[in-house]
Formats: structure tokens, sequence, C-alpha cells
């Protein structure tokens, strides 16, 4: 059994956990680090992913790194442009070396007396359990199952003769070419899927239970654009990155200050792309405000184009029970289908299933607080990445390696070696993350609480939480020590400080 040690250990080597390794170099450079990566290839979510018309549904601006600009013409994104985008920063920021692959992480054991972390993996590829210690635990492996997507009971699906899909696990090979396929789903991989498939398809239907928020967006960014073309291209992509920011943080205030004008716009901007007579309340007119759950963009509206075109439909009501060659709908309606694609979401997996221990304990993760979104209550020397809800997963993943690398360097300067989140005294607890959407809602509690205020909410603010993150205190509602000090068991003091 292998056994060796880093300062820095970090989980994932997707869009966050490089990223974190990428800050890490620059920003520590005499720290040791390794990055486990339980799968085989640079990538995370980007490289999973293999549906048709799979991007992101945030712009690349923000979406894209602080240190690297984005420079491909579409703004929204293919995952291939992403994966691409990924690996050329492993390898132009020397990461690469210090990925480990086929490396599962399975446990993690924290031991005050020594101020280390013991770290268990196995390897998937030869079937070896292996060990490192750290003395700070850093994962970034995102909030959802990689192995196994959400797929709700499907009655009489044992009698289907077609061919049922899953995103998360689409056929290399599989040809839709002048089939009928129908799309099981209305989130953002449903509308992405749908004006993919009906490139090709003899028609795709979209079958939700209700709507979901659709707005179209140009895939190219003009005013990112020009500025390229003014200015130099780090000062191009920080404006661009700005802008965009800007622009989101205004989109989610109104949305919770004024649902109901927000609601009217979007209603408005569908029936515009949709014939004449489209039953837009019907399809595209949520029960919800928005923001409630993410709001799916569709570049350069292209599911209303399938749709105004014919080449796709949505229809609204629920599944009776599967036949041989199709579905029968509640209302008695038959969907005939050669593909049933189940567009129908996540399933969350808290830290990639690892489990914790802090001096023999086991961490409960639903009994613990968030301190400023990225570590735990009573947990020493450990930070997660949780993007935003409401922006670019990044955005909040570059704060939290920043964050990281100054808490580090304040170890470093002020000669201690442990920093524990001291829970605060409250009970006006919330869920970590803010969505009503079914992957939240079905594993809400499972996952860590926010408190009140800050350091123990999120904002869901950019330029807010840039001032905390980057600028504000690091010895708020925290305890530090050297190795010796058994774990933080106190609460922080009212106001959430370790006073």
């Amino acid at each position: 059994m292998a056994s060796d040690h880093v300062d820095v250990l970090i989980v994932g080597a997707g869009l966050s956990g490089i990223g974190a390794a990428v800050h890490l170099g620059r920003e520590c450079p005499g720290k040791t680090y390794a990055v486990l990566e339980a799968r085989g290839a640079i990538g995370g979510t980007w490289d999973l992913f293999r549906y048709p018309g799979v991007r992101s549904d945030s712009d690349m601006y923000t979406l894209g790194y602080s240190f690297k600009p984005w420079t491909d013409p579409k703004a929204i994104a293919d995952g291939e442009s992403i994966r691409r985008y990924v690996r050329q920063t492993a390898r132009e920021y020397d990461v690469e070396r210090h990925i480990r692959f086929h490396h599962r992480v399975t446990r993690a054991e924290w031991d005050s007396a020594t101020a280390r972390w013991t770290v268990h993996a196995r390897r998937d590829d030869t079937g070896e359990d292996t060990t490192i210690t750290c003395g700070f635990l850093f994962t970034n492996s995102g909030y959802y199952r990689y192995d196994e997507g959400y797929t709700p009971p499907l009655p009489g699906v044992e009698r289907y003769a077609g061919t049922l899909v899953h995103p998360q696990h689409w056929p290399e090979r599989l040809d839709f070419t002048g089939k009928r396929v129908v799309v099981i789903g209305s989130g953002a991989t449903a509308v992405t899927v749908v004006p993919a498939m009906a490139e090709r398809a003899a028609h795709v239907t979209m079958l939700q239970r209700s709507p979901t928020y659709v707005i179209a967006l140009p895939s190219r960014d003009r005013f990112a654009e020009a500025a390229r073309r003014w200015l130099p291209p780090r000062t191009a992509y920080a404006v661009a990155r700005g802008k965009n920011v800007t622009l989101g943080v205004v989109n989610f205030q109104l949305s919770r200050r004024a649902p109901g004008l927000v609601k009217r716009f979007l209603r408005r901007a569908a029936k515009g792309r949709l014939p004449v007579g489209y039953d837009v309340d019907r399809h595209f007119s949520p029960r919800y405000d928005p923001w409630d759950q993410r709001l799916c963009v569709v570049p350069d509206g292209d599911l209303f184009t399938a749709l105004a075109e014919g080449r796709a439909s949505v229809v609204t009501d629920t599944i009776d029970t599967f036949t041989e060659r199709g579905l029968r709908l509640a209302s008695g309606d038959e969907l005939p289908a050669d593909i049933v694609v189940t567009a129908t979401g996540l399933n969350l997996l808290a830290l990639g299933g690892m489990t914790l221990t802090v001096d023999g304990a086991d961490v409960d993760l639903a009994a613990t607080i968030a301190y400023k979104g990225m570590m735990l209550s009573g947990v020493p020397n450990f930070a997660m990445t949780i993007g935003y809800t409401n922006a670019s997963w990044t955005l909040k993943a570059d704060l939290v390696a920043t964050y990281v690398c100054r808490l580090l360097r304040h170890l470093d300067d002020t000669g201690q070696q442990i920093v524990t989140p001291l829970a605060p005294d409250t009970d006006d607890l919330v869920p970590i993350i803010d969505l009503k959407s079914g992957y939240v809602m079905r594993a809400v509690d499972q996952l860590p609480k926010q408190g009140p205020r800050a350091p123990w909410r999120l904002h869901q603010n950019y330029p807010r939480d840039v001032r905390l993150m980057r600028h504000g205190p690091l010895t708020d509602g925290v305890r530090f020590a050297r190795a010796g000090a058994p774990a933080a068991a106190a609460v922080a003091a009212p106001g959430g400080t370790d006073a």
C-alpha cells in the first residue's frame, strides 16, 4: 500500500480542480500538492457528458477562469470546447504532472495531534488501495453522482421495445437519424438535447410535467468581440467578464425583487419566438418564480426555432404508462417513440461520496454549517468548492481557491497549522443550496446548512463575495491552533466571530 504526503491535496480534476491547482501554484508556489481524479481524464462534467448538443448554460467570460482569457468566438460554448479549454489550462500551468488518475477517494481522517489528514483512495484501474497524507484537504468534486443519473419510476417501462437513454450515460454510437424521439424533462439538459436531436431525427417531442423558464440569448457576445478588437486580450476579457457579472447580478436581483415583472418579460420573449397562437401559458409559463430554479438558456433561440419549424414539439402532461411502441399519457394521448431520453435530472452526492472523520468521530455533513460557503463547522483544514446557483460556477470556484491560498499564507505567516470554523450559536439555519429544483429537494437533508448571516451565509452575489473572500477578514468565526490541539467543538462568539 503506497503512502506519501503533500501540503495540499485537491480532489477532482474538473473545471474547479484544475483552477484550484493553478491558483495554488501561482499564489502559494512553495506548497506541494497532488490532484486525485476518480476518472481517467481531465474535465470532470465536461468530459463525462457526451449527449447531443452538450454545452454550458453560462457564458464563458464568467465560466472561464479569471487568469486565462476565453478566446473562442462562441460565448455559450459546447462541451468539447470547454473540455479543450480545461485541458489546455492544465498543460499551460503545469498541473498535469500533479494529477493521479483513477484514484477514487473513499474517506479522509483528520488527526489533530499531527495536524494531518490521512486520505484513503481506491485505484479503479488496478484495484489497489492507497493512502496519502496532507496538511490541507481541498475537494473540487462537485455535488452530484458521476456514475448514476436520476430516473424516477417509469410505469410500464419493462414493456417498451425501443431504446431508453439517460443523458449522463449516452451511448457512443446511438444513431437517431430519422427516428421518433421523446425527451422526458424540461430542464437545462432537455432544452439542449431537443434542438440538437431535431437536426437529424424525424421528430422530437419534449414531454414535461410542468414548464421551465427558458430564455434565448446570442451564442456570441458582440460586446466582447468589440472589446477584443480595441483592447489587449486580458483587458478585453476582464471588461467582458465584468459586464456579464453585472448583468447576471441585476437579472437575479430583479427576479427576486420584482418576480412578476421578470415573469412577464420572459413570457413575452418566448411568445415572440413562437408561432402565432402557440399556447405559451401551458408550455412556457411556470408556476414558480424566476430563479426558484435555474433559468434555462437556449443559444440563438435554437429550441424555439425547432418548435417554430415543426421539427420539435412540447407536450405538457404526465405519463400513464409506457407501451411497447412509446408512451400513453394521462390525457389518453399516445406518443410513439423509437427512442426515449430520460432527461430527468441528477442525483446529488456531497464530496464525491467520501466520508470524513475528525479525531476518530464521524462527521455528519447535515449537522455542519458552511463557513463562507466553502468550509464546514468543526472540520479543520478542509475546504470544498460549491459554485453559484444563479451565476457561473467558476466565479465562486475562483473566489474559494483564492481564499484557500490566503488562508494557507496566513497560517504560515502566523506560525499556526490548523484552522477550524466554529459553528455559530443559532437555530436559524437554511439549506446550503437555495434552489427548489427536484435534484436539490431530494437530497437537501443530506447537505450542510447555512446560518443567518455572513460569514455563515452564502450571498449568491459575486460583487459582495469578492469583498468578503478577497479582502475580508480571515479570522472571523474560526479558531487557529498548532498540532496537538483537539478539534474545535465550541461555538463562535455572538456575531459569528471567534472573539
